[in-house]
């Protein structure tokens, strides 16, 4: 079985900030032609060093063949922000995608440049697809991310290609509003278009306040529930925290209803 990233998403999907403080996120999405299921529960963790800026992608993230009874759980690379000497962004780190029904396992490594943002691979990806019940490797992964990703049998050393960004940017679409009346109100479209549009025209001045009015808006919702004793609770997910302190959301619903913002 294969399917490219925007096939499956064509179905579809609701995310949600479900906590402020800390910002957790959760995202549930569904295909039933395919019998597919993705949920997601992240967190973002920054740390500062100087000269960049490393945030940590926390939670978990689950992938579910629905048909073939396969559940693989992955975590997330962590993104990179250069601030000096040469400004640029990458995707750093290890990213473990284990599937416990078949013992698959995928162990891979984004690199990125150096220091000073010369020489080195740049946005290079590469790793092992392993079946731990034999401890065998049976593909070798190797590439870059932004252009191509190639999966090479060890067994009679064919490759080909699995991703091909440019093939894959170009079939991705605006999203478009489907049904303006279905559409809430508190929907982040909604809610931030007047600074999203400010950032498009790079009137910066306007962003300022448009970031404003909106911070200010929910300080106040803020502010009223609590002196009511309301507690906030999400519409679409099951939050929980374990003892050590890690995030982890439910979706509520089984299937994602349709959604009135389409990308295809």
């Amino acid at each position: 079985m294969s399917f490219s990233k925007d096939e499956l998403f064509r179905r579809t999907r609701v995310r949600f900030l479900v906590s402020h403080h800390p910002a957790v996120s959760a995202l549930h999405a569904t295909d039933e032609k395919e019998n597919i299921e993705i949920i997601w529960c992240q967190y973002p963790f920054a740390k500062f060093n100087g000269t960049s800026v490393e945030a940590q992608v926390q939670g978990k993230r689950k992938l579910k063949l629905l048909n073939h009874g396969e559940t693989y759980e992955m975590n997330s690379p962590n993104l990179f922000i250069r601030i000096l000497p040469v400004p640029g962004t990458d995707w750093v780190g290890n990213v473990n995608i284990r599937c416990k029904e078949t013992g698959l396992v995928a162990e891979l490594c984004y690199i990125s440049q150096s220091f000073f943002g010369f020489g080195g691979n740049r946005r290079f990806i590469k790793g092992n697809i392993i079946d731990s019940l034999k401890s065998k490797i049976l593909y070798k992964v190797n590439g870059h991310w932004d252009s191509t990703v190639t999966l090479k049998d060890t067994n009679n050393g064919e490759e080909r290609i699995i991703y091909d960004a440019k093939k894959v940017i170009s079939r991705l679409q605006t999203p478009s509003v489907n049904n303006a009346e279905s559409v809430c109100q508190t929907e982040s479209a909604i809610i931030w278009s007047e600074l999203s549009q400010a950032i498009i025209n790079k009137d910066w001045e306007k962003a300022r306040e448009a970031k404003k009015i909106v911070e200010e808006k929910q300080r106040e919702i803020a502010k009223e529930r609590e002196s009511k004793g309301e507690t906030w609770i999400p519409k679409h997910f099951i939050l929980s925290q374990s003892k050590e302190g890690d995030w982890d959301c439910l979706p509520i619903q089984k299937l994602v209803p349709p959604s009135p913002i389409v990308t295809l």
